[in-house]
């Protein structure tokens, strides 16, 4: 038996989807690490997002600190946190979150700024206070940019949590790394598998949501911009006939 039927074997075995170390309870303590990450980084992340975004302020800074961040080393960090604060969820946490920050942080602030300033001063020259024009017109604009970096922060998040399994914590990783001393392989190919699923099925819901979260003034000038392309593109047509 190959290695990947006997994967599929294990996947499909029922004693694996029982108790509490079977791969339901695996899969949801990956996601509530997962989600638990997503809302630390998301406070960081996309705060100050929206003040480089609206103020212009610190966008050397933040271009510099993120790319600084994508190079740290995540098994490095997490051993350096765990002597520093102790096993536990936390050391965890703090880890994946310095992971997810930096598409957070560069999607909100990248959608911000790519919105045309004369939206801007037309909305200041109506007497929007500076809020309400973050409230109201930016953020609305820039959502779909901000929930693409959420989508590529979740994916990055559901890869690397893997790494609880080092502390030793629950989560996907632990039918990888626990098997892997062991050499069955099957468990640790199964373990792969199922984060690969879960990462595809988090990236289609986010995908859905990204297409969702344009607002409906925006998609009408869309249409308009569609429908004004094609309309000049008909005297071309009918030139060319």
């Amino acid at each position: 038996m190959s290695l990947f039927a006997a994967a599929f074997a294990w996947l499909f075995d029922p004693a694996n989807w029982a108790g509490a170390s079977g791969i339901p309870v695996r899969t949801l303590e990956h996601l509530l690490y997962t989600l638990i990450t997503l809302a630390a980084a998301g406070i960081v992340g996309i705060t100050m997002g929206m003040y480089i975004g609206h103020t212009g302020k610190l966008r050397s800074a933040a271009v510099a600190v993120t790319g600084s961040l994508r190079a740290l080393p995540t098994l490095g960090l997490l051993f350096l946190f765990a002597l520093w604060l102790g096993i536990g969820l936390v050391p965890v946490i703090i880890v994946l979150a310095i992971l997810a920050v930096p598409p957070l942080l560069a999607g909100t602030y990248s959608g911000i700024e790519s919105i045309e300033r004369s939206t801007i001063d037309s909305a200041r020259a109506m007497g929007m206070t500076e809020w309400q024009i973050l409230a109201r017109v930016e953020i609305p604009l820039a959502m779909p940019l901000i929930v693409s970096g959420l989508r590529s922060a979740a994916l990055q998040v559901i890869a690397t949590a893997t790494i609880a399994a080092y502390l030793p914590l629950g989560g996907l990783g632990r039918f990888v790394f626990d098997n892997l001393s062991l050499r069955q392989w099957d468990a640790v190919i199964g373990g792969a598998i199922i984060v690969t699923l879960l990462a595809l099925i988090v990236d289609g819901l986010f995908a859905l949501l990204e297409r969702g979260v344009v607002s409906r003034g925006v998609r009408a000038a869309r249409g308009h911009g569609r429908g004004e392309s094609r309309s000049s593109r008909k005297p071309v047509a009918a030139e060319a006939a």
